[in-house]
């Protein structure tokens, strides 16, 4: 006999309810795990990734080198040109709008290095 659409609705509720409980179950396990981790190699919360104190046990990376350094990214590039509008460019990536339009009118690079 084929079942009901109605039976397997009831047998989805159930099979949900019954998988929501173990996951709970081993999620339960699973901190109990991290807990004693935790415990034994006295890692903190940096140590996880959650920020905090700094970190004991991570490799330090080209990103984690150059922030202690005091690199700020893009922005700490000195500019190489700059117009009489005070538009400026530090010479990286394309070359903005107000620059192409003076060299398209004539003007030179040199004209407005800094």
């Amino acid at each position: 006999m084929a079942k009901t659409y109605a039976q397997i609705q009831a047998q989805i509720e159930a099979l949900s309810r019954e998988a929501e409980q173990l996951k709970r179950e081993e999620i339960e396990g699973v901190i109990a795990r991290i807990k004693e981790a935790v415990k034994v190699y006295g890692l903190t919360p940096a140590d996880l990734g959650f920020g905090g104190a700094k970190a004991t046990v991570r490799g330090t990376g080209k990103k984690r080198a150059a922030r202690r350094r005091g690199a700020k990214g893009p922005t700490a590039a000195a500019v190489k040109f700059r117009d009489e509008a005070g538009n400026s460019w530090v010479g990286r990536g394309a070359r903005p709008q107000w620059l192409r339009a003076a060299l398209a009118s004539g003007r030179k690079l040199e004209d407005f290095a800094v």
